[in-house]
């Protein structure tokens, strides 16, 4: 699920109902999304997707067993810090800008 998507995703894995914070990332996004959720106080659970053809990458899908956590209301509304303290914005959450400021409507992705 990304930002743009604007849906709060749920699934099971193994008996337990998730909600899917991205799905079929790098390790490297997987990483990143980790370590930013879990310093938030949002349990991540990361599943390794094995590739479809020998030598290819492998893919994850990072989920949370915490259902009220979408995203979107969570980055929109800037209820997460990154790890140093400021509030993420969604250029940050894409990687698109380690800034925090300005905000999403001064931001200019061309």
């Amino acid at each position: 699920m990304s930002l743009e998507s604007g849906k709060h995703q749920f699934g099971d894995l193994n008996g337990q109902t998730v909600t899917y914070v991205e799905q079929k990332v790098g390790a490297e996004r997987a990483d990143f999304l980790k370590k930013l959720l879990e310093h938030n106080g949002i349990e991540v659970i990361l599943i390794e997707i094995p590739p479809a053809e020998e030598g290819a990458p492998a893919t994850y899908t990072v989920a949370t067993p915490n259902l009220v956590f979408n995203p979107v209301i969570y980055v929109y509304q800037r209820r997460l810090r990154t790890l140093d303290g400021r509030k993420v914005t969604p250029a940050y959450w894409r990687q698109q800008s380690e800034k925090t400021k300005p905000e999403y409507w001064e931001f200019d992705p061309l």
